[in-house]
């Protein structure tokens, strides 16, 4: 818990040094979710100073040039604020964003691993292990589009002349019209179509995306000096292929080469791009071989052999790009593996092309039958996926036990828990599309139940892991049900304690039933965590018995309890009915929820928020996952306070981050070269830097880092609301400064009706910190303790507003 501290008007007052003539500036980031410059200036008169239409930083109009007036500043600074809600949600086609959402989680459990000092090799096997990770959901997404294109349509309808019959559109494929795209091989040939040109949308995305908001370079050409300190002089972890020994330096965020991973994300992209390649490749070549092996037809069977053993040789090379090598980021990665970034992802693209000629063979008896043989690639993957985060786990556990921070989620298992969710989504994503197609296919039929079914449906490992859905959601009933009834007796209990805070007012039992049920809802973000360790560890446990039910029994759910009971009967054939249906109506919520967002602009500003959180990190683990705002956002914000330092020379900055925005602002401040960092103050209100990015990311914001980034600037001051789900206290302690921390801030600001406000305060929660004195207070005391106040001059200063709002 952070230590009590008084509130901001009990600070003692300033002490009053000489006075000079340097301008203040504020420089306001927004939150998640955006907010347009006229909100967070409240004015409708802005100007650009600088930037672009996707990112930049406003001014009112009167203020365009305040620098060159400061005595018409002294009682408030000029007011800035930077936009970057550009970045997260524009046009229509980032709806189609929402296809990468596994992606993006398994990028984040990257970034969560524990703190670790001198501890290279495990942090380089936790990013080799989430690395392979990440490429087994590639894999999985190119899997799954082989799965509806070459087994469901080309080989099971195209080759069953009921499913052919319904679906005129495939009755050039037909067996039964006897045409040159008839035969099997050719028919998987066209339609490997469909996966490659997905992996090819996948490259190009990621390319694109890249240049468009991760391209932005650090400061300067320079790279900071091997053993430069930087506030606490503490090493928070080592580079995770660093070979380096150990040293005092920057806080990871601080490194030059944080936020400008080029060499990474190519390497990666190529990778991925040719192990999507290469799945497509083993499907289309694999059918034609294993019939050239089981029968002798006109093709010799070297010619299969070789082209496997090509795709077999072309992955490992995949893994050993993945596994040698991973962020870098104490230089910056300018670089790019020219050969291997060209000449991986066109093998591979060769290769493809050798195994649509080789099955593309005249091979006359040639029929298909039943399913491809791919379930055993499907449980291998799925198996593998287990046994890679279980692994992760070892490795995280090992890291927290080295240096254990109590504040961190599950004990340091908070990314493998995160790597296991990504699993779980790329499985459901995956296998839902797969299951609707095959029902959309089969008609009145029920693939794999084998009664008046068409087709033989989708690998049964697909149907078990929709069985156990049902299951997982009846295990969490439990956990839920705790905190309902945690959360009302908590507000019952803080009942109490409201109505003696605002003493002596008279008590209204309706008011303090409704400020007490809001803090006390506030307060679940802290057992996020364990909700989330509950459905990994279910989720790992049951896709575990999945797997096994399938390999075991090769029959769905519904077939497999055949004979063992009328009990368990029912219940197989329920979890099968009903896991299918949620599946396939989460699929359906999917697609309708991006196609809406595609034509509403209000939806994708919602889309945008999952995004602001989502996508604050690099792509350090998945090339494919949505591009990083921040390798734009913090290169801007430090460059700006650089800038308006280095040409306003006795000039005091204040950077004002709301929400999201505060994490931006700090690792701005991080940024900033040593010169310009101590004449900078940090006001933050409604962060998540401790709450959520210091448990869940403690290696990059733990106590060590936060500590070293308040030593860093001149002052800190971070303000929370009891009633905010988000924000909340960072919880620093150190001397000079008792306690950075100014909270829990009244909300409502006044619990009736008063003189001065007659009508209901409302609870702001989450917004309006600028609504409360103790913003005023706060950013007037920041301002005190960089430097004086401007001396009052003749001229009266012009009416103005407030200093702007940053919440969005």
């Amino acid at each position: 818990m952070a230590p009590a501290t008084p509130p901001p008007s009990a600070s003692p007052p300033a002490t009053e040094p000489p006075q000079h003539t340097g301008t203040a500036l504020e420089l306001l980031v927004h939150g998640v979710g955006g907010a347009t410059p006229q909100e967070m200036l409240d004015d409708p008169r802005t100007v650009r100073v600088t930037g672009d239409a996707t990112a930049a930083v406003y001014r009112r109009t009167e203020d365009a040039h305040g620098e060159k007036y400061p005595e018409r500043y002294r009682d408030e600074p000029v007011a800035e604020a930077y936009c970057w809600s550009g970045l997260t949600s524009g046009n229509g086609s980032r709806a189609l964003w929402l296809l990468l959402l596994p992606f993006m989680v398994v990028n984040l459990a990257h970034w969560m691993r524990p703190t670790a000092t001198g501890r290279t090799r495990a942090v380089r096997l936790y990013g080799v292990l989430v690395r392979l990770v990440a490429l087994s959901l590639t894999v999985l997404l190119t899997a799954a589009a082989c799965e509806v294109a070459l087994d469901l349509l080309a080989w099971q309808c195209a080759g069953a002349d009921a499913c052919a019959e319904r679906r005129s559109w495939l009755g050039f494929l037909s067996e039964r019209q006897g045409g040159w795209w008839s035969q099997p091989g050719r028919r998987l040939a066209l339609a490997a179509v469909v996966p490659a040109a997905l992996v090819g949308l996948l490259w190009y995305l990621s390319n694109r995306t890249w240049s468009a908001y991760e391209s932005q370079r650090p400061l300067d050409g320079e790279d900071f000096a091997e053993d430069e300190s930087f506030g606490a002089a503490v090493d928070h972890g080592p580079d995770a292929d660093d070979p380096r020994p150990s040293v005092p330096v920057r806080p990871a965020l601080g490194r030059p080469g944080f936020w400008y991973g080029r060499r990474l994300v190519a390497r990666l992209r190529a990778a991925h791009t040719a192990a999507g390649f290469l799945t497509v490749a083993a499907a289309v070549a694999g059918a034609g071989a294993r019939y050239d092996r089981g029968a002798e037809g006109p093709v010799p069977r070297f010619i299969g052999a070789a082209v496997e053993g090509g795709i077999v040789l072309c992955a490992l090379v995949v893994v050993w790009v993945v596994c040698r090598r991973g962020r870098s980021e104490r230089t910056r990665d300018t670089r790019l593996d020219g050969a291997l970034i060209s000449y991986l992802p066109g093998s591979a693209l060769v290769l493809l092309g050798l195994a649509v000629l080789y099955a593309s063979w005249s091979r006359p008896d040639w029929q298909s039958s039943g399913a491809l043989p791919v379930e055993t690639a499907f449980r291998f993957l799925t198996l593998g996926q287990g046994v890679l985060v279980v692994a992760l786990a070892v490795v995280a556990l090992g890291l927290y036990r080295r240096i254990p921070e109590p504040r961190t989620v599950l004990y340091g298992l908070g990314g493998p828990a995160v790597a296991m969710l990504a699993c779980a989504l790329g499985g459901v994503m995956t296998g839902g599309v797969a299951q609707r197609v095959a029902d959309w296919l089969d008609g009145p039929g029920t693939p794999g139940m084998g009664r008046g079914s068409d087709i033989a449906g989708p690998p049964v490992l697909l149907s078990w892991q929709a069985s156990v859905i049902p299951v997982l959601l009846l295990l969490l009933l439990v956990p839920v049900l705790v905190l309902v009834v945690r959360t009302a007796r908590t507000a019952r209990r803080l009942g109490p304690v409201i109505e003696a805070e605002y003493a002596p007012e008279p008590s209204d039992e309706g008011r303090t039933r409704r400020i007490a049920r809001i803090r006390a809802a506030a307060a679940l973000t802290d057992s996020a965590p364990w909700i989330v360790g509950v459905v990994s560890t279910a989720t790992l446990l049951l896709g575990a018995g999945a797997v096994a039910g399938s390999w075991y029994s090769d029959q769905v759910p519904g077939r497999a309890a055949d004979g063992s009971g009328p009990l368990l009967e029912s219940f197989a054939d329920a979890a099968q009915s009903t896991g299918s249906w949620l599946i396939g109506f989460g699929f359906l919520l999917f697609v309708a929820g991006g196609r809406r967002a595609y034509k509403d602009a209000s939806a994708r500003r919602t889309i945008g928020i999952l995004w602001d959180v989502g996508t604050f990190w690099p792509r350090a683990a998945h090339p494919f996952a949505p591009p990083c705002y921040a390798e734009r956002a913090v290169p801007d914000l430090a460059s700006r306070m650089s800038a308006w330092t280095s040409t306003t020379p006795r000039g005091r900055l204040v950077i004002s981050g709301h929400s999201q925005g505060s994490v931006l602002a700090a690792s701005a401040v991080w940024q900033l070269p040593d010169a310009t960092r101590p004449r900078v103050a940090l006001l933050t209100y409604g962060s998540p830097l401790e709450r959520l990015y210091g448990r869940w990311f403690p290696a990059y914001f733990g106590p060590g880092p936060l500590l070293g980034l308040h030593r860093s600037v001149h002052c800190w001051r971070n303000l929370w609301r009891a009633t905010d789900p988000i924000g909340g206290p960072v919880r620093i302690c150190a001397d000079p400064d008792p306690s950075v921390d100014r909270g829990p801030l009244k909300d409502p600001l006044a619990y009736g009706r008063t003189t001065e406000l007659p009508l209901p305060e409302p609870i702001l929660g989450h917004s309006d910190y600028q609504a409360d004195p103790a913003f005023a207070d706060a950013r007037a005391d920041l301002l005190a303790e960089l430097g004086p106040h401007v001396p009052r001059q003749a001229e009266a200063r012009t009416q103005k507003g407030t200093s702007g709002r940053s919440s969005g």
